[in-house]
């Protein structure tokens, strides 16, 4: 059904003339889109080899699309802490891609990106930290505390998205918590956040050492 709208004027005898709805103008505006990949292959060690990687995070825009793919079997706690707290901060999409295996804090890594992709025939293993602890002996029950704490609230603020309160109870008493890619996608698929940066995470379709304390 066309709908008259008012012409600019009438006509001598005041009568408004209409013309029929044209339809709607689509404006649009181009940016362009850089793409980047970075390859976390083999443990991850200290954090001050990857500076180009968290410049990059930190600098992008949000037309950029950063890819992290991961083969990893974890590593220095710092060094995942401060990639996973740039992703956070990134305006950049950030996906992350599980390539073979992603264990330890290369899982919490996994973890944080904006988009999941995973690959079949993958692996994915949570467990809690390990570490060497130095100093007299109530510096060092004050040191496992605190780390103990810090640890826990890290991987209950990221994990949430796959695992249980249940779950993360028991990675926390100690026990290891492995997944396959069928069962990754399938938990993931369930993951129901908003699309768009997190609180303090962030975004998911699917397919298919402190110095002392590292993992």
């Amino acid at each position: 059904m066309l709908h008259p709208v008012q012409a600019r004027g009438a006509d001598d005898d005041g009568v408004v003339e209409t013309v029929p709805f044209q339809g709607l103008i689509r404006f649009e505006r181009q940016a362009p889109v850089r793409q980047v990949s970075y390859y976390i292959s083999g443990e991850l060690i200290e954090p001050q080899y990857y500076t180009e990687l968290y410049y990059t995070l930190r600098t992008a825009t949000d037309t950029d699309l950063i890819y992290i793919h991961l083969n990893s079997p974890g590593g220095d706690f710092n060094t995942g802490l401060q990639i996973i707290n740039n992703i956070a901060a990134s305006e950049a999409k950030v996906v992350t891609v599980l390539e073979a295996r992603a264990y330890s804090m290369a899982a919490m890594i996994f973890l944080s990106g904006d988009e999941l992709f995973v690959h079949d025939n993958c692996q994915l293993m949570l467990h809690t930290y390990s570490g060497v602890f130095s100093g007299k002996g109530n510096e060092q029950q004050a040191e496992v505390a605190a780390v103990g704490k810090w640890f826990e609230k890290v991987m209950r603020r990221i994990c949430a998205r796959v695992l249980s309160d249940a779950e993360l109870d028991s990675i926390i008493k100690g026990s290891d918590f492995w997944m396959d890619s069928d069962e990754i996608s399938r938990r993931l698929s369930r993951d129901e956040r908003p699309a768009g940066k997190r609180a303090s995470s962030k975004k998911t379709p699917v397919r298919k050492k402190p110095s002392s304390a590292s993992r």
